[in-house]
């Protein structure tokens, strides 16, 4: 039997220091600044504006909104201050086979039928002889691909309703907004660049020197350095876990176009011979990208290939854009937490970074140490956080193990890699009759896993039983009549331009004033 602590002995944080800005850093402060309102430890921001910030992530994920929802901030001025787009999700081109387009979207598919899920269903009506797809009982993949948004409680009671949405985001302004929620509720912001992390005996970070002499001493450190990792990686030793055996692309060239034509309210994620690129429309430019292996592409091969695709006119040069898939071996270490780019990167396919960063917030607080920092909660908060990561590496797998293409070295090296078992046993059960493993807390749902596996022509051999106890004569109907009433629904809804414009239209960024 434990014995009671003596409160005599706690030591609480008096302070916490997160080293790097940018959206990771940001998002940090923010949160913690909201949640706690200055009433458990101070806040101390350290940044260089002399360091970069990689700043392309500008694709979320439904979660980002509840994000926002608890720090208070109003999603429709949100939307407004930072020029961003609604997401509806993602449609990928050519992955499968050339030629070949499907859609990943956000929320629902279709309804329960009595016990059996709406995939079963439909898949037995398939094996039959239906011909409608999958996503055509979507209400966001129907949206998507009319061109078309409202927010999904606005219709409730309909098949829209069971629609999500996520938001194309400019990073840096969003890095910006942060940071005046952040400063204005108590954060204090240092600039200054690290020169040396200074640790105790007993191997925590006691603080950190700046290059101009200033010290900076904190109880509890959180590492957002980015590739960098000064603190976790560089000060604390603790390794990187390489995943680009599984995950191939290692580069990734970026640029910002301006908009051409209303702005999709989808992410477009189109592979290309040795990759794959990305097109994001905001409200007033567009973010584009290739990603791809640098086995197989040199930087200016890629380049050539991105801009010979984008649409419209560039409105900064291109940029280079080195990363490195894996996870740390612990993403918290004695009284360091690792954040976004210092403690793990899974590539952008399917826009998870920014929803690991507050993702590694949330389970944070929820085993917030005292100074001292007991290994129990250290242990406990890297298995949740290293399950959330190997859960979303094995779903961006997925997309390039499955795939049927054999026309470059890279496609033939993704359809027969060896995988993780994780991802292996999922996909033999799938197999089967379209049963999926569903984890604890998971970000990608069932839906999310058919999405793909459909898209990308992978079959199961049959249906589950249950499915035989709905009487099936009338379902072919049944679902067509869904299906129809679904599109016509749609029709009726504004255009995502015309939604924009009525409730959240940003400000034209002001044009930038050149020297004489």
């Amino acid at each position: 039997m434990s014995t009671p602590m003596d409160p005599s002995n706690r030591r609480p944080l008096r302070k916490v220091c997160i080293v790097g800005g940018g959206t990771a850093g940001w998002i940090a402060a923010a949160v913690m600044a909201e949640h706690f309102k200055g009433k458990l430890f101070d806040i101390e921001l350290v940044e260089s504006e002399a360091i970069g910030t990689i700043g392309v992530g500008e694709s979320t994920v439904p979660p980002f909104l509840q994000l926002l929802a608890r720090l208070g901030i109003n999603e429709q001025e949100f939307v407004r201050d930072v020029g961003a787009s609604f997401k509806l999700g993602i449609e990928f081109r050519d992955w499968s086979q050339k030629g070949e387009r499907y859609f990943h979207p956000f929320g629902g598919i279709g309804a329960p039928v009595g016990l059996s899920d709406f995939y079963q269903v439909w898949l037995k009506a398939k094996r039959h002889g239906y011909a409608a797809g999958l996503q055509d009982f979507a209400p966001a993949s129907v949206m998507a691909r009319e061109g078309r948004f409202t927010l999904p409680f606005r219709v409730p009671n309909t098949p829209i309703a069971g629609a999500s949405y996520a938001l194309h985001v400019d990073a840096t302004r969003v890095a910006r907004y942060l940071r005046d929620f952040a400063e204005a509720r108590g954060v204090k912001r240092t600039e200054g660049m690290v020169e040396d992390v200074v640790t105790r005996p007993d191997g925590f970070v006691e603080r950190l020197r700046l290059k101009d002499g200033r010290s900076v001493e904190a109880d509890f450190f959180i590492d957002c350095s980015g590739f960098r990792a000064l603190l976790i990686g560089k000060a604390l030793g603790v390794e990187h876990e390489d995943w680009s055996h599984w995950l191939l692309c290692d580069r990734a060239i970026a640029v910002q176009t301006e908009n051409v034509g209303p702005p999709a309210p989808y992410t477009l994620v189109h592979a290309q011979d040795h990759g794959w690129r990305w097109r994001i429309p905001l409200q007033h430019r567009t973010g584009n990208g290739h990603v791809f292996s640098s086995r197989h592409l040199s930087d200016d091969e890629a380049t050539a290939v991105l801009m010979a695709q984008v649409e419209g006119e560039p409105v900064a040069p291109p940029m280079v854009v080195p990363f490195r898939t894996g996870v740390r071996k612990q993403i918290w270490s004695r009284n360091v937490l690792s954040l976004g780019l210092a403690g793990g990167f899974i590539e952008p396919l399917e826009s998870t970074a920014i929803h690991l960063i507050y993702r590694g917030m949330d389970f944070f607080f929820r085993y917030l140490p005292d100074a001292d920092c007991d290994q129990n909660l250290i242990d406990e908060y890297n298995r949740r956080m290293t399950a959330d990561y190997e859960e979303i590496r094995d779903f961006v797998i997925l997309h390039y193990c499955t795939t049927r293409r054999d026309d470059t070295a890279f496609w033939r090296e993704c359809r027969t890699m060896e995988l993780p078992a994780s991802l292996q046993r999922r996909i033999d059960l799938f197999k089967v009759n379209g049963a999926l493993s569903e984890g604890l807390d998971e970000l990608f749902r069932d839906v999310n896993w058919q999405s793909i596996l459909d898209g990308m022509g992978v079959v199961p051999r049959s249906w589950h039983p249950l499915v035989d106890r709905i009487p099936f004569a009338r379902v072919p109907a049944e679902l067509e009549g869904a299906r129809e009433g679904l599109a016509r629904l749609v029709s009726r809804l504004p255009t995502h331009a015309e939604f924009l414009a009525a409730h959240c239209a940003a400000e034209p960024p002001q044009p930038a004033v050149r020297s004489a």
